[in-house]
């Protein structure tokens, strides 16, 4: 029977969480079940949370809060989705892409060498649910203090660049046994279709920047800035007596609706217990099987500081060049095995290379890419089901040499 790559979780929780939305609370777009899924998810950060349309919107947001456009630069990995990148391209910033680690996460070293007096943020990747190195990057950004342009508020009060966690991959990961969401001045989740934990297309930002800054406050603005600048949402304006607003800001249409956030209320209310777990145990099981095999590489769930949240099983096929991994991929496929690769480097892709993007400025990157296949994993994958992934990919491996 086919396995395919990735499956969402709609189970009786979600079927009946979405039909509340439906038939009781008589509301559709943003409301109380949007307000309850950031509840749960700052209940596992243990920070204010923002839940937004998507992981685009809501890294844009954030750009545009600390007052990012025209003639500054953001910093992000050459290793990742383009999203990353096009979140800072699509309010007017530059993108400046630095080479990878080994575990494909940004190089502290190639960052620091990376900043100038117009970078203005960075926004490190945690790749398949692996955290980047938060405290390195920490220490790079608190050491570039001085190189810090500041043109607005914000940017006056924070006093250095603006860390931005693309955590798409990683919610319920850690770093030093305290939570994503925790590390970078503000972290933004994807809850998208294929995520761990799904609204089906969506996002969360989770608050924790530094003082002077009041994190509730900002949750409270930014809530305003995702709903056109209004400070009152429509379900919040339909209440007895509470038709009157007010537009604060120039803010962007980029809110969740109720009927979205049911789905990942359902989820998420099992996710620590449960959820997170069970793609634990099959990563896990990842791991045994390829235990002999000295041509696969994947990294573990837990080194000394980092644990990941198993978003993606990213095999690497030591020896293994494009074209070879390509053939591998075909070999898997027939056996009915959906796979994938994550990701094409954004410098290998049209829109950056005619921007001059160059692949050959990413060694590191490159190499990974080039030998790098995602394995199915999400919650309901059976025992079974793994060991069979295992077989095909090592038959193909075989067929291949």
């Amino acid at each position: 029977m086919p396995i395919p790559f990735s499956l969402p979780l709609i189970d009786d929780d979600v079927i009946a969480e979405v039909n509340d939305a439906l038939t009781n609370t008589g509301w559709l777009t943003t409301g109380p079940k949007v307000r309850l899924l950031e509840a749960e998810i700052g209940a596992l950060t243990g920070t204010p949370v923002l839940c937004v349309n998507s992981w685009t919107s809501g890294a844009m947001l954030m750009l545009r809060w600390f007052g990012i456009g025209p003639g500054d630069e953001v910093i992000v990995p050459a290793y990742t989705y383009s999203a990353t990148a096009l979140c800072a391209m699509n309010i007017g910033a530059s993108v400046v892409m630095v080479d990878v680690l080994d575990d494909f996460t940004i190089d502290p070293e190639k960052l620091a060498a990376a900043i100038t007096p117009r970078t203005k943020a960075v926004l490190p990747v945690d790749i398949g649910g692996w955290p980047a190195d938060y405290a390195r990057i920490q220490e790079v950004v608190e050491d570039a203090r001085g190189l810090f342009e500041p043109a607005t508020d914000r940017q006056r009060q924070l006093g250095r660049i603006l860390v931005v966690a693309d955590a798409a991959h990683s919610i319920g990961a850690t770093y030093r046994d305290r939570p994503i969401g925790q590390w970078a001045d503000a972290t933004v989740f994807s809850l998208h279709s294929v995520k761990n934990v799904t609204t089906g297309e969506g996002g969360a930002i989770a608050l924790a920047l530094p003082e002077p800054f009041d994190n509730d406050a900002e949750y409270v603005f930014l809530k305003a800035f995702a709903l056109n600048g209004q400070n009152k949402s429509a379900f919040e304006k339909n209440q007895t007596g509470a038709w009157r607003y007010d537009i604060v800001d120039q803010g962007l249409k980029v809110n969740l609706p109720d009927i979205n956030a049911a789905i990942g209320l359902a989820q998420m209310r099992k996710y620590p217990g449960q959820l997170l777990p069970d793609r634990k145990r099959i990563y896990e099981r990842y791991l045994d099987g390829f235990a002999n095999d000295s041509w696969a590489h994947l990294r573990p769930i837990v080194d000394g500081d980092r644990e990941s949240s198993c978003h993606l099983a990213m095999l690497r096929v030591d020896g293994a060049d494009e074209s070879r991994r390509d053939a591998i991929i075909q070999h898997i496929s027939e056996a009915g095995i959906g796979v994938n690769v994550h990701y094409i480097p954004m410098a290998m892709l049209t829109l950056f290379k005619n921007r001059g993007y160059d692949i050959a400025d990413y060694p590191q990157t490159y190499r990974l890419y080039s030998n790098e296949i995602t394995l199915p994993l999400y919650n309901g994958l059976t025992d079974a089901q793994v060991d069979e992934v295992v077989a095909a990919v090592r038959a193909a491996v075989e067929a291949t040499a």
